[in-house]
């Protein structure tokens, strides 16, 4: 059920006859080359024309939107505002034209979904693979990262959902959150580290010898792993490599003698198969929940019901 429209304020209403989706495509672009001449040659109209759409938006708005320097434009704190509804707009526009191109050529719609790493990942690929058996024409996008940039698409509109954690007291504010589950963190080492064939070390002297592989500064992890250290009274390491990808840290950890901080559940088929060897004794259990981010207020496709239906139907798969 959708929700209902609210009537629009005398403001609002003058803007539904000023504002076009050529201006917000216009603002986008120049925001994101902060210079009036890049931006025009981007859209292909002259800088002129370009001058005059913008001087119609801050007329619109009555006030000034992007800040002139002598090497460009930045914009202003409205102006930061309003590129993000021009973003989150545009993003909502391509997502209709895709799903109404869907249901033209006769297809069931379209989803995007994006999910962390571990066992969240476990849950929405048997979700996903679920639905695709009761509906084989069904559009299903499927996007994975860090929490803080899921939340950055969702957001943006760029996903339907997204199922992570909430990275900061003020996401609760902007989005909904059904908890569904949680992971645990553990450090692991390439097989044949000398961590994993000598006597265990003391974290102290772990932390000062080898270099770490961790995830970005804003990830739920490496938080989760700072505050481990914290309670320990122990330093962070000074020699760290810093990824965002965990591909390329599963691969990184097995070509270089770092010591990796992941997902258990991440790691469990490279344990398997003996790439990767676990440090025993040293388990982080201080994760936030992982579970189902939608934007507050959102509209809910049938396609999106169906999918948190048979999500939340669906048991934590055991690593």
């Amino acid at each position: 059920m959708n929700p209902s429209l609210a009537s629009p304020s005398a403001k609002t209403y003058s803007l539904f006859k000023r504002l076009k989706y050529r201006h917000l495509f216009m603002l986008a672009t120049l925001g994101n080359c902060q210079n009036l001449h890049r931006a025009a040659e981007t859209l292909n109209m002259s800088q002129p024309t370009l001058t005059r759409m913008l001087q119609e938006v801050e007329d619109a708005f009555g006030c000034a939107l992007f800040e002139r320097q002598p090497r460009g434009v930045v914009p202003t704190p409205v102006g930061e505002e309003l590129l993000k509804f021009a973003h989150s707009a545009l993003n909502s526009l391509d997502r209709c034209v895709e799903d109404l191109t869907a249901r033209a050529e006769g297809g069931y719609g379209h989803l995007a979904v994006g999910v962390v790493m571990g066992s969240a990942l476990d849950r929405v690929v048997s979700t996903i693979a679920t639905m695709k058996s009761a509906s084989p024409h069904l559009g299903i996008r499927m996007m994975s990262d860090t929490s803080d940039l899921l939340i950055e698409m969702l957001e943006q509109e760029r996903l339907d959902v997204a199922i992570a954690r909430l990275g900061t007291p003020g996401d609760r504010s902007r989005f909904e959150f059904e908890p569904l589950g949680n992971d645990r963190l553990v450090m692991a080492v390439r097989s044949g580290h000398p961590l994993a064939t000598h006597a265990p070390a003391k974290m102290e002297d772990i932390i000062q010898k080898w270099t770490w592989l961790l995830q970005p500064a804003a990830s739920p992890g490496r938080k989760a792993v700072e505050r481990w250290w914290a309670d320990r009274d122990l330093l962070p390491p000074s020699k760290t490599i810093e990824c965002s990808s965990i591909w390329a840290m599963l691969q990184l950890v097995q070509l270089t003698d770092a010591v990796m901080v992941l997902s258990e559940a991440v790691i469990n088929d490279h344990v398997r198969t003996g790439l990767i060897t676990v440090l025993t004794g040293y388990v982080i259990e201080g994760l936030p929940p992982y579970g189902i981010i939608l934007r507050k207020g959102m509209g809910r496709s049938r396609e999106l019901q169906n999918f948190l239906s048979h999500l939340q139907q669906s048991a934590p798969v055991e690593g």
